[in-house]
């Protein structure tokens, strides 16, 4: 009788003075179902498990993240509980985190982004008039002039005219601001996108074609998406450039088992920093012409050049100086984020991408889409807007902030350099000139016995590598199957964030690390 005094409790009944009798809780059971006393049930299945929810879902990989990363997070863990390890910290250097690196935000950028999230600081003496001017005028797009409110689904009006302008100036070729929608990052913008471009079924399943190595992204959205994943490989013995003959062999092969469609370029590439060539993107954008490919540019590192040979070259750029034949016809989505370049606000998850020849019907669509989540964060749009929209010649922060900027990029070229240097001095470790992003991605010799070994606890050989790299020098590395890679060929990833005197300490782990290994193994 307890559990119906409880509900009588919760209910609605008058509670008398005293406690009711057991004749007058017994009535009120029988008089409300809700009252009787039920048996007690046994636990029942699960509705949500491993069998019953979504396989596409349970398909999905994305190594930046995966296996090895929770490994790190668990050494992390023993070392703050005082378990004993061969080092005294784990050195996340497994994903692109400027920050967290230690790399110094950019002044005028935080200041902005601080005025509009305080406009009360607009009153400030201790701010820059020209980083209140854009607070403001970011402010006074947003309803309520507030950070805080919604916005229009495609981004506020503003800061994707901004977006328009600062592409403008980039490649000489107008941009439309009707064309620009603002995302949570690239990665948001990548996957939206894609959503639109999937269907078919069997044979006519969209295929979609991505460079191998890549980022895991794409593979894990097309696993989602239960698209059919199309590989091209880059060419390591040549800088890991995009060889086009390798493009049509791949879309030739892939007629015969699905409908490709998209074609999906990394400029500067991530892993592998290639910086491709205006020859290279005019044979490619030819060839998504006339094979009637979809292109997706992710230009989120076009920042960060480092050989002195090599430039960046926008597709949105090369497509308009090929001729109308070409830039009234080829579909192309570009895209850009404030998480990496200079600035390594990934935090804000600002991004954007430019959508350009879309069917007219295909805009309200993707309008419709995006609007499902109703916007992207409001303060990464504002860390959008400043990064397209920076201090130009004759404002107050112009000095302050081309020296950060300068300072960043220098220090990134010179870290490109040190590693792919102190590599190369490692036998058994190629590493190809880090030309651009912030990555190297080194090929490993693996011995035949590190091979069993790794087959022996169902692990891929670099898998077992990078493990044994991080349970032995506490250096969080990502192992190259995680992007694709030849058969028979091993590689890892890792960034050269981390500040010159911590990196050159984590190459020479790794060196002597491989060392030891490559005799361990012999």
């Amino acid at each position: 009788m307890q559990r119906a005094a409880v509900l009588v409790r919760r209910g609605s009944y008058p509670r008398a003075a005293g406690s009711w009798g057991r004749s007058q809780s017994s009535a009120a059971a029988e008089a409300s179902p809700a009252l009787k006393v039920r048996p007690e049930r046994g636990p029942r299945d699960r509705i949500l498990t491993l069998e019953s929810m979504n396989p596409q879902v349970k398909a999905v990989e994305y190594a930046v993240r995966g296996p090895i990363v929770l490994k790190a997070g668990e050494i992390e863990m023993e070392l703050q509980r005082g378990i004993k390890k061969p080092f005294t910290e784990v050195i996340r250097a497994n994903i692109g985190d400027a920050h967290a690196m230690g790399q110094q935000p950019i002044t005028f950028l935080r200041q902005v982004m601080a005025l509009c999230t305080y406009p009360n600081l607009l009153s400030s003496p201790s701010f820059p008039e020209d980083a209140k001017k854009r607070a403001r005028r970011i402010l006074q797009a947003c309803g309520g002039n507030s950070l805080g409110s919604y916005s229009a689904s495609q981004g506020v009006n503003c800061i994707r005219e901004d977006v328009a302008a600062f592409i403008t100036r980039r490649d000489g070729v107008p941009a439309d601001p009707d064309n620009i929608y603002l995302t949570t990052g690239a990665s948001d913008g990548i996957s939206t996108i894609l959503k639109l471009l999937v269907s078919g079924g069997g044979k006519s399943r969209t295929g979609v074609l991505i460079p191998i190595p890549q980022y895991p992204l794409y593979s894990a959205v097309i696993s989602e998406l239960d698209a059919v994943q199309v590989n091209y490989y880059l060419d390591e013995e040549n800088c890991w450039a995009l060889n086009v003959n390798e493009l049509r062999r791949a879309v030739r092969e892939a007629k015969d088992y699905c409908d490709p469609k998209v074609l999906c370029i990394i400029n500067p590439g991530n892993p592998t920093g290639q910086v491709q060539s205006r020859k290279c993107i005019e044979d490619v954008i030819h060839l998504a012409w006339e094979e009637k490919l979809f292109l997706l540019a992710d230009e989120v590192y076009q920042d960060n050049v480092y050989s002195l040979d090599c430039k960046f070259h926008s597709f949105k750029k090369v497509l308009y100086k090929m001729g109308h034949e070409y830039s009234g016809n080829v579909e192309l989505a570009s895209f850009y984020s404030t998480s990496k370049g200079y600035m390594g606000e990934c935090g804000y998850r600002g991004g954007y991408m430019e959508v350009i020849n879309l069917h007219p019907d295909i805009k309200g669509q993707l309008v419709k889409l995006l609007s499902v989540r109703l916007c992207p964060p409001v303060s990464g749009q504002a860390a959008m807007d400043i990064v397209v929209n920076p201090p130009v010649p004759g404002e107050e922060s112009f000095e302050q902030f081309s020296r950060e900027k300068e300072l960043v990029l220098g220090n990134l070229a010179k870290k490109a350099k040190l590693t792919e240097d102190l590599f190369n001095q490692v036998p058994g470790i190629h590493c190809n000139p880090l030309q651009g992003a912030m990555y190297a991605f080194p090929r490993i010799l693996i011995p035949a016995k590190a091979v069993e070994a790794a087959q022996s606890h169902k692990m891929a050989p670099d898998m077992f590598y990078c493990m044994k790299l991080l349970e032995e020098t506490g250096i969080c590395v990502v192992p190259g199957s995680g992007f694709g890679q030849r058969e028979g060929t091993y590689h890892f990833r890792m960034t050269i964030l981390p500040p010159v005197e911590k990196l050159k300490i984590v190459l020479q782990k790794v060196k002597d690390f491989h060392i030891k290994f490559l005799e361990k193994y012999a």
